[in-house]
């Protein structure tokens, strides 16, 4: 199987990737952001490297859903190639980071590769207030997220509910992010659990 977690930056993806790669057995499979070699360019200038960026997340996508697709064993995958085109592509779009024949040519190359790929057998989707998402980009320090501005996370926020709500056709599980802790609360990842159990397995 392919799972797949979805989420704003700072949602808390990556941390539950890992918690449920562990409590299941599954094989975690994070994005390419340490060694990114655009994304400290990009959140300088947004508008100069939206493309360059753009396109490498879409290449390195495209890879693991094919590495996956090839498996024998099931894959949680930290984001996906349809939050990359249908958010964050999306977003950069609509403020001018990009122009049309840029964005043309992008949209074409994402449609052929999904002529060759299926989507995943479940997303789930962390959903976090600015607030919250500001509070955990803070706690883990990485400088070059540092100077996301609100409105930048705001704009996310909108199209990810937009994403979920109408543009993604495959299954998912919405999780409301803000009241939980389950990094340190048991009963908070339980709770995640049962309800992946429920839609995967017929459990509960």
């Amino acid at each position: 199987m392919h799972i797949a977690v979805a989420g704003n930056i700072g949602s808390g993806k990556s941390t539950l990737t890992k918690l449920l790669a562990k409590h299941y057995g599954w094989e975690p499979r994070f994005e390419a952001v340490e060694h990114n070699p655009y994304l400290e360019d990009y959140y300088r200038d947004i508008h100069r490297w939206s493309f360059n960026m753009e396109v490498y997340f879409l290449k390195e996508r495209f890879r693991d859903l094919i590495t996956i697709a090839q498996a024998d064993h099931t894959i949680i995958q930290d984001r996906t190639i349809y939050e990359g085109v249908y958010v964050f592509m999306e977003n950069n779009r609509d403020m001018g980071n990009l122009s049309e024949r840029d964005y043309e040519t992008y949209m074409e190359l994402f449609e052929q590769m999904m002529t060759v790929v299926k989507v995943p057998d479940l997303m789930i989707y962390l959903r976090a207030s600015v607030p919250h998402l500001v509070s955990n980009i803070q706690k883990r320090g990485r400088d070059y997220e540092q100077s996301i501005q609100l409105e930048y996370l705001q704009n996310l926020n909108r199209r990810y509910d937009d994403f979920i709500k109408n543009k993604y056709p495959g299954r998912v599980i919405t999780i409301e992010k803000d009241n939980l802790d389950f990094l340190n609360i048991p009963k908070d990842l339980s709770g995640i659990i049962d309800k992946i159990d429920a839609t995967l397995f017929g459990l509960f």
